[in-house]
């Protein structure tokens, strides 16, 4: 829990420099020593450092994993250090990160040990200058990440379509402003969204398309946000290795992502036109499930053959793009998915791929990535690779291209062939939505931000 100039906790945990440490004091960089004289932690940051948000987050992040108290954080400290950085940067990291490392993770643990375990420390954030309207948007924009979090922490025999659909239909109604809709398989079909029903095809549990919208301001560009929502993916037909079954349940990262963003945005009373898709459905191996080889006609009226029912993320956000265009009249679409394995070999876990054709679109998004510190990197789509998605014989599109080339960048050819010559962006989270045991939330702060006006 963060509050902000509230009663004095009992210590107060103080910034400084190295040189300007006591002799009690260690001047290792981002180590803390506790002084019982004053009541002080005193963290240590080195004055020079080449990379400032990655000093004060890692200092951050490693005090609040161990720290078990209440304490007061002195702010104006920390800005006094990071001249580099805007006060307003600052306050944010300081906000955020002790926010994420100290809100209690999902856990259906019964021990008493692990309920009070569990219990959230206080930090009482101290400082003379005036934050409250940054405070304000911080308690909204954390609140949306964890809640992006709990919903990808849920087990997959909990986490269906069905539970998330009531679980933020539940939450949209709480928000004044915001329209929601559920579009279960009977109106899929009349949609024609042949490539998501071909996906739930063998589920026992219905496809979900959680839809929100939130307009306060018409004359702005609408937005459309779409999220990838498989609640596990066994791979169908071509099942996945065991190995590669693990972390399986954050595959729906996507739609998390981009709903718990409407549901801030909302609470935040932003001046704002956006619509948002949740596709969610699972993906089963069973007897009505889709076979390889088969060909799925998409909403937008592409036929798709099936190489590979492991690649099937593609599929239903294919068919979440038509729709926020055709039925939601966006303008613009950006969306984020758990699309690719190749994305973490190329990128690791330091950044999420953003791959687009437009440049305003792209340039107007990275800026924002500057302020909250949610590093992506362009990688290409070039007509070469779209190409590689047109080789089937008897279909327009393939769902799997031959080979190990440039796979991210395929799968999003394939992709943006669905905008419609609309500006997209298309944002490959596979290696930063998930430390591989809790969901991270990624791109909430960065999409939140952006289209809070």
């Amino acid at each position: 829990m963060i509050t902000l100039n509230q009663k004095p906790e009992l210590v107060t945990l103080v910034a400084i420099h190295d040189d300007k440490a006591p002799a009690f004091v260690s001047t290792q960089d981002k180590k803390t020593t506790f002084s019982d004289r004053d009541q002080k932690i005193y963290l240590v940051l080195k004055a020079k450092s080449v990379n400032r948000r990655r000093q004060l987050t890692e200092a951050l992040t490693t005090f609040a994993k161990n720290n078990k108290m209440n304490i007061n954080v002195d702010v104006d400290s920390f800005i006094d250090i990071a001249t580099d950085l805007k006060p307003e940067i600052v306050f944010n990291i300081i906000f955020e990160t002790l926010d994420f490392n100290s809100t209690s993770a999902y856990s259906l643990k019964t021990s008493k040990e692990a309920k009070k375990e569990a219990k959230s420390v206080v930090y009482n954030l101290i400082t003379k200058k005036d934050f409250q309207a940054d405070f304000e948007k911080e308690m909204i924009k954390t609140e949306a990440v964890n809640l992006a979090r709990s919903l990808q922490d849920t087990p997959p025999n909990i986490g269906v379509g069905t539970y998330f659909s009531k679980l933020i239909l539940d939450e949209a109604k709480k928000i004044p402003g915001i329209k929601a809709h559920v579009i279960g398989k009977d109106e899929a079909e009349k949609l024609g969204m042949g490539l998501f029903l071909g996906v739930n095809a063998g589920s026992p549990v219905e496809a979900q398309g959680v839809v929100l919208e939130y307009t306060t301001d018409s004359q702005l560009p609408k937005t459309g946000l779409v999220g990838k929502g498989i609640t596990f993916d066994s791979g169908g037909y071509n099942l996945k290795p065991s190995n590669f079954m693990e972390g399986m349940k954050f595959d729906m990262s996507g739609a998390a992502i981009m709903l718990s963003t409407v549901l801030a945005l909302a609470k935040a009373k932003a001046k704002a036109n956006v619509v948002a898709i949740g596709m969610f459905t699972d993906n089963r191996i069973g007897k009505t499930a889709t076979l390889p080889e088969s060909v799925l006609t998409s909403m937008n009226g592409q036929t798709v053959e099936i190489n590979n029912t492991d690649a099937e993320g593609r599929l239903v956000l294919a068919d979440g793009i038509t729709y926020v265009i055709r039925e939601k009249k966006a303008d613009r679409v950006v969306e984020a998915s758990t699309l690719t394995g190749a994305i973490e070999i190329a990128l690791g876990p330091w950044f999420t791929g953003a791959f687009t054709t437009n440049d305003e679109l792209f340039n107007e998004f990275e800026k924002v990535t500057q302020e909250t510190g949610e590093h992506i990197w362009r990688l290409p789509v070039l007509p070469e690779h779209l190409e590689k998605m047109q080789e089937s014989t008897i279909a327009d599109l393939t769902n799997s291209e031959k080979g190990r080339q440039a796979g991210s960048s395929t799968a999003a050819a394939f992709l943006n062939s669905f905008a419609e010559e609309k500006p997209y962006l298309h944002l490959d989270i596979a290696a930063t939505a998930d430390n591989g045991k809790r969901g991270t939330g990624v791109m909430v702060k960065t999409i939140f931000e952006w289209l809070n006006k």
